[in-house]
Parts: C-alpha cells; structure tokens; sequence
C-alpha cells in the first residue's frame, strides 16, 4: 500500500517535468525559427541592395590576366643580337581580348624595348585614346622619360615606313635631351581588328631608334592565326613589304611630319 502511495506520488512530478521540457523545447524551437526568419529577410534585402547599387553604377569587369597554357602566335627576333628577347608573355582577359607581349633587354635589367600585339574582344573601348595604354607603358618602364609624372600625350618623332605601312613615331614629354628619348608608335586595323604598338630605346641617336622600330616590325612573324583567316591574309600581304631592315626603317622626315632636322618637300 505505502508503495502504490509513493508511485502515485512520483507520478504527476514526472509529467509536470515531461511538460516542462516539451514547453521548453517548442519556444526554442520558436526562438530558432525567428532567427532564422529573421535572417532570411535580412539576407533578401541585402541581395536587393546590391542588385539595385550594381544597377546604378557600371559594373566593373576584371582586366587582363595571365595566359601561362596559351600557345604562342607570334615571333619576333631581336634588332640587336647581343641582347636576347627577355620574356614572351600571353595575356587574356574574360571578354575575349588577347595581348601577346614581348620584351627585350639585357639579364637582369629593365627592358629597352617592347612589342605588343592586341587582338581586342569585349573588353575594347572605341572611345579610348588608341595611344593611353601605349603613354602608360612608356610611363612605368621608363621612368626617366617623363620627370614630371604620370604622361599627358605625345609629342610626334617623325614617321617610318614599315610593312605594315605608315608609322607616326611618338615621345613623351619632358625629356631634355629629345635626340635620346625613347620612341614609340601604335598602328590600328580594324579588319582584322588589331593593334600593334610598342616602344624602342635602343641605339643612342634618334635615326638608330627609329631603325630599331622598323626593324622590329620588319622581323615581327605570325605563327598561328587560329580561325582568324584575315589576320593570316594581314600578315601575307605585310610579308611581301618585308626589306631585311634596310629601306623598311626609311625616315620621312619632312617640314609636316620631321620633330627633328625638318627639311622642306621639293625644290625652292
């Protein structure tokens, strides 16, 4: 009997703690789902948030990168034999543009000269002017060519006939002794679209460097053009302009286009 009495006793404890746990239990999982409610909408704002910030400002695509596994398409040898080409590199970026780059220069020091050949995708701003990336380059390898800072244009070095035709050599600004100044030039197709630029320091007179350029284009070799039939028909043709580098670096150097020793066109 005192048995029974005590079971009926212990009896009602245990369910009054059986329900307090299930009532424990429920507002926590109550509080659980409030905060994950909570977190949801907070999340759904956020997403709105940078859905309408990206609508209003451009999107920002990612620049060129490098193409470590691409195949060279190019070939290119050095005006002077004594210095070897440095590096050739292959840049590519998402929308489609490709920038093979070589460099030449001595072992160990900065480069004296630099081609490039840019074949543009997506990425291309028609409105851009075709020589800011050339000033920039210039800029960053060659310090010295510019004292005063970061370029504000070009100023005209002549004009070479190569290969690829008529070539406006330019300079930066500032350099006090313009005879050394390094060189550079830009030439655009647009079918194929193409740019080829680039920059000269070699020689130590302002004819050499314009004879390195010519040179440098003169030696410049397609290897591969891909599905790209035109740019295989631009270098053709360009390969029957081909002089050896010897009239290809030419210098027309008249009282129009001559930045150096100008002389007039015809008799007087």
């Amino acid at each position: 009997m005192q048995s029974q009495a005590r079971n009926h006793i212990i009896h009602p404890a245990l369910t009054s703690f059986a329900d307090e746990c299930c009532a424990t239990l429920a507002r926590l999982i109550a509080y659980v789902g409030a905060l994950a409610l909570f977190a949801i909408v907070s999340l759904n704002f956020w997403d709105r948030l940078q859905l309408d910030t990206a609508a209003a400002e451009p999107a920002e695509q990612p620049g060129f990168a490098l193409a470590s596994r691409s195949c060279p398409a190019f070939a290119a040898s050095s005006f002077d034999p004594r210095e070897k080409s440095e590096s050739y590199v292959i840049f590519r970026h998402p929308a489609g543009g490709r920038k093979d780059t070589f460099h030449w220069g001595p072992p160990g020091e900065k480069p004296v000269a630099e081609l490039e050949i840019y074949r543009p995708g997506g990425e291309f701003d028609p409105s851009e002017p075709l020589t800011a990336d050339l000033a920039a380059r210039m800029a960053q390898e060659n310090p010295q060519e510019n004292p005063q800072g970061s370029p504000q244009g070009f100023e005209a070095a002549g004009v070479i006939d190569s290969k690829f035709g008529t070539l406006t050599l330019l300079r930066l600004p500032g350099r006090i002794d313009a005879a050394r100044s390094c060189l550079g030039f830009t030439k655009h197709f647009d079918d194929p679209a193409l740019r080829i630029s680039g920059w000269s320091c070699q020689g130590t007179t302002l004819s050499a460097r314009r004879a390195a350029i010519g040179c440098m284009l003169d030696r410049l070799t397609l290897l591969a053009s891909g599905n790209e039939p035109k740019l295989a028909e631009l270098f053709a043709r360009s390969e029957l302009r081909r002089s050896g580098c010897g009239a290809a670096t030419a210098i027309s150097a008249d009282w129009v286009t001559g930045a150096d020793s100008p002389r007039l066109r015809g008799p007087l």
